[in-house]
């Protein structure tokens, strides 16, 4: 019997380029396998003992005789490379249309529409790394108190502001003033809020950073866990995904150690139903600045943790570890990409070995999850549950 299923996101953690790579220009992009390549010396001595190196592709790393865990690989089956998507279809969503990007920037008549709102005039306007475009435009903004706007590879229009010159709460208000205008054709997938501190020359980002997400378009595996009576924990930047829809609780973390602990924390409660955590270092500080060294300990960082993890886990658990997309540090450019996500399942109920194969779409989580707590299905996903439980 399985009461509660632990979903762990190593956001951007990819282990191949799909077939349809090309299209989405990540061909030959492999995200853990290029970081193994490029150092030989890291350390995934648990993952492995899970079966990491068991997946079909994963012949960069050493295959276990007797995986702890079941393993497989899924490819995306909606239009895109980004989180929202990846985490969405997850939870039992397809989307045919991917979400708007804007590679010049956003056109006049959106940044005039931001002034006449907010009466400020948004300065960059532009495809960036957060960390340059502050150190950039940071004396312009200082000067002017203008707030810098920039967007990426991602669905994304961004708000940078220094919070000693724009409030907290102003810079919030602006981004839902953007939220308003950034909807129907010209709709993203996330506002977000980027505020930072510090002097010229030493700016640095803010753990207040928020996210105005657009919220699903029909109910997933998350809804239908929280109508059968079950709870849904989002630690990290889950809430924020999924615009707090199909979130009974949200826990902010900070870093990936800290998704992990208070990953560790909620196990240790009585709930049923759903912990749906968020590692988001892998792609935020080290996948999008091409850090392979800063990804290659992250990934040991996580392994180091996560025996604490599956200790933790009760009679009735069922871990569920996979990621969102890819983000090979190795690749040109600073986008997503296009890959293969592994998927280890560890649980007293599951059959250790277990090879569920290449599932054809992240849904399938969604549709196991379903089964397994009995609850309403999404339509989209093909449950693999009776593939790992004895």
């Amino acid at each position: 019997m399985v009461n509660r299923i632990v979903l762990l996101i190593l956001d951007s953690v990819g282990i191949g380029a799909l077939p349809d790579a090309k299209k989405f220009n990540s061909e030959g992009a492999n995200t853990l396998g290029n970081i193994v390549k490029k150092h030989r010396d890291i350390d995934l001595y648990q993952l492995i003992k899970l079966g990491l190196g068991n997946i079909e592709g994963v012949d960069y790393l050493p295959s276990e005789k007797e995986p702890k865990a079941a393993f497989g690989r899924s490819m995306e089956y909606s239009n895109g490379k980004d989180t929202t998507t990846g985490h969405w279809e997850i939870a039992g969503i397809h989307l045919d249309k991917p979400f708007k990007t804007y590679p010049n920037g956003f056109p006049k008549e959106i940044m005039d529409k931001f002034e006449e709102l907010t009466g400020k005039k948004g300065i960059g306007n532009k495809p960036a790394s957060g960390t340059e475009i502050i150190e950039e435009l940071g004396r312009e903004h200082l000067e002017t108190k203008n707030p810098i706007i920039y967007t990426s590879a991602d669905s994304v229009l961004q708000i940078a502001a220094h919070e000693e010159i724009t409030p907290l709460e102003e810079l919030y208000e602006m981004c839902e003033t953007a939220r308003e205008i950034m909807t129907g054709e010209n709709a993203v997938a996330r506002i977000i809020a980027r505020p930072f501190v510090g002097e010229l020359g030493s700016f640095e980002r803010t753990a207040n950073r928020k996210d105005y997400s657009l919220s699903p378009q029909e109910n997933t595996v998350l809804d239908f866990t929280i109508a059968a009576g079950y709870e849904v924990i989002g630690i990290g930047k889950i809430d924020d995904i999924f615009n707090g829809q199909g979130i009974s609780r949200k826990i902010a973390s900070k870093s990936n150690q800290q998704g992990i602990e208070k990953t560790i924390e909620a196990i240790k409660e009585n709930s049923k139903g759903i912990i749906f955590t968020n590692l988001v270092d892998f792609d935020s500080k080290f996948g999008h600045r091409r850090d392979p060294k800063g990804y290659k300990e992250a990934l040991e960082e996580v392994n180091h943790h996560l025996p604490m993890l599956l200790n933790s886990l009760k009679e009735t658990d069922l871990l569920i570890i996979t990621a969102d997309h890819g983000n090979d540090p190795t690749y040109p450019g600073t986008d997503h990409t296009r890959e293969y996500v592994p998927l280890l399942i560890v649980g007293n109920s599951v059959k250790k070995g277990a090879d569920i194969g290449t599932r054809r779409s992240f849904a399938d989580i969604a549709a196991t999850i379903s089964e397994l707590l009995q609850v309403e299905r999404p339509r989209n996903g093909s449950s693999f549950a009776e593939l790992i439980l004895k």
